[in-house]
């Protein structure tokens, strides 16, 4: 496939939500309402669930399926308090020593004025410097659209885990056609500049892992967290915080 290709399919109505990852991948899920502050933003959601036997927070963004569920979730375009709602799992995650699972899957945050006022830009870069320093671990999967610091206030991980159809980028083709050569319909032509696929980020260092979309892939990607989470929660506090830093300071670094 193209990169274009992997765009298209990143952005299929037919492709799997947060909500059906839940359904097939956790136990006993609990979902949690509300930022405390404003609302309660369907565009996220965030809850308690078991992961075999393990208790994890998930959080994930949401897409929906069909044109109500779309509309109810802003086709995944997250508003601040989604944002908010999201940070504040978190933060009850380490308060109770639980692992965070997140997905994420945005063509990017709402860009909206009622969004701007009331602190977009502040609640994601809230998620960016929390997400830095919880001392639990945090792996964050890339289902399916991957747009912007959107999708950066989810993903400031321990691991970040790609689907080999999804995409992680700066910004949209579309969005990055219309700015370098003031057309949208050389949106294939961006994508293969943009370097958005798993194998781009993976090869790129960006990625620790592509999860391969064969048949009952879920069942693969269950067993891969499990193993992940194993792993990282035998790690001390202080050490999981340094990694999950020392990650991000590398990157770009030749």
């Amino acid at each position: 496939m193209t990169a274009y290709e992997r765009v298209q399919s990143a952005r299929a109505n037919s492709r799997r939500t947060t909500s059906d990852f839940i359904k097939e991948i956790f136990t006993q899920f609990i979902e949690m309402h509300g930022d405390r502050r404003y609302g309660d933003d369907r565009a996220i959601i965030a809850g308690i669930g078991l992961l075999g036997s393990q208790p994890v927070t998930v959080i994930g963004i949401e897409k929906g399926h069909g044109a109500e569920e779309r509309h109810t979730c802003n086709s995944g375009s997250v508003h601040p308090e989604g944002y908010r709602k999201a940070l504040r799992q978190m933060k009850l995650a380490q308060k109770f020593g639980r692992p965070i699972i997140c997905f994420v899957d945005t063509p990017g945050a709402c860009c909206g004025i009622g969004a701007e006022e009331r602190g977009q830009g502040q609640a994601i870069a809230e998620n960016l410097m929390e997400m830095i320093g919880l001392n639990v671990p945090i792996i964050s999967i890339v289902i399916g659209e991957g747009g912007s610091g959107g999708a950066l206030a989810l993903a400031v991980a321990d691991e970040v885990w790609m689907l080999e159809n999804a995409v992680y980028s700066v910004i949209a083709p579309e969005g990055c056609a219309s700015i370098l050569w003031k057309d949208a319909s050389l949106a294939s032509e961006a994508s293969n500049f943009l370097k958005l696929t798993a194998e781009d980020l993976l090869s790129l260092g960006i990625i620790e892992k592509i999860i391969t979309e064969e048949e009952n892939f879920c069942n693969a990607l269950k067993e891969h967290l499990k193993k992940a989470i194993k792993h990282y929660i035998q790690q001390p506090a202080t050490q999981l915080v340094s990694s999950r830093y020392d990650r991000y300071r590398k990157m770009g670094v030749s």
